[in-house]
């Protein structure tokens, strides 16, 4: 699906690293080109789900899963989901996925193209790697009420103490809802627009790519800053004490940032990591490859996948994250 050319032998390494996963230990972490990664932790494995990368114009229509037991090396798992051949509704443009287990379930949303916009879907499977089994149709396909422009994409997915799950979504806008118990639907009377006032492209200007998650009762909202393109694509947060906020910007919100000397460019876009019954973090996200920066070869579709540790001060607040390689 990829637009550029590769030499034959490139070709065959790209092969057999999809055939036999990635084990180098050092970022970026996947084969190939990925984006937007999605990690879960169940079953003693760690799964990332992510936008198939390197198609012009963002035009990746399947998503792939890798495991891992060590977030080392990892195990290609094969394509869990085509949108052409999986849905009814959407035919490319598959970005941005999410994924949640729940009641012996595997939930896995995502953003697919249903003509003139974007929409959100959901497949359902009995495994973390499938087969997927599309919902049929998209669960979130309008903007909330009040917000005139912006897509319907960059799913996240969050389920509090107490059970109840809640759906973010949004480019130009971030939104949030409860998700209904049969996980194919949202409570349209609790959508609430969520945007974080204010910023620039240099601190905190919210763009895209909510991540949520909770860290001894506080909820943090992580998202992207600027365009994907950019080397200036970053990460920022805020917290809030309920999961529909209202969202206060930390003090200092920029998390995850470019290092142009060490040829990092763009990292954002990200999940969070908790590893199970441990108060460890990583940070999972995309950055361009250095390969690509410039404009005229496409650095917002040229990304790959990487990780590294977060961590916090003694007040809960997330600490500055130095992206490796």
């Amino acid at each position: 699906m990829k637009t550029y050319l590769l030499s034959l032998s490139a070709l065959f390494f790209f092969g057999l690293c999809s055939l036999k996963g990635s084990s180098q230990n050092k970022n970026p972490i996947l084969p190939e080109l990925h984006a937007d990664p999605e990690v879960l932790a169940d079953g003693g494995r760690y799964y990332i789900y992510s936008t198939t990368d390197g198609a012009s114009g963002w035009g990746g229509y399947y998503f792939t899963c890798y495991s891992s037991k060590n977030l080392r090396q990892w195990q290609y798992e094969g394509i869990i989901l085509d949108l052409k051949k999986d849905t009814r509704w959407a035919r490319g443009n598959a970005w941005a996925p999410a994924i949640e287990r729940k009641n012996g379930k595997y939930y896995f949303y995502y953003s697919g193209d249903q003509g003139e916009r974007k929409a959100i879907g959901v497949a359902i499977a009995d495994s973390p790697t499938g087969p997927f089994r599309d919902f049929g149709e998209p669960i979130v396909d309008f903007r909330p009420k009040g917000v005139k422009g912006g897509q319907q994409i960059d799913v996240d997915v969050f389920t509090d103490d107490d059970g109840q799950s809640y759906l973010y979504w949004g480019n130009g806008y971030m939104a949030g809802a409860k998700l209904n118990a049969d996980m194919t639907s949202i409570d349209t009377t609790t959508v609430t627009v969520l945007t974080p006032r204010g910023g620039t492209l240099q601190d905190y200007a919210y763009r895209e790519g909510t991540y949520v998650f909770k860290r001894k009762g506080i909820y943090y909202f992580l998202w992207s800053v600027d365009d994907t393109g950019s080397p200036n694509y970053h990460v920022a947060y805020g917290t809030a004490t309920s999961p529909l906020g209202p969202i206060t910007v930390a003090p200092e919100p920029v998390i995850l940032q470019q290092r142009p000397e060490e040829k990092i460019f763009g990292p954002a876009h990200n999940s969070v990591l908790q590893v199970p019954g441990k108060d460890k973090w990583y940070v999972v996200y995309h950055r361009i490859n250095p390969a690509y920066i410039d404009k005229k070869d496409g650095p917002g579709f040229h990304r790959e996948v990487c990780i590294d540790p977060m961590t916090f001060d003694k007040d809960g607040r997330i600490l500055p994250v130095t992206p490796t390689k």
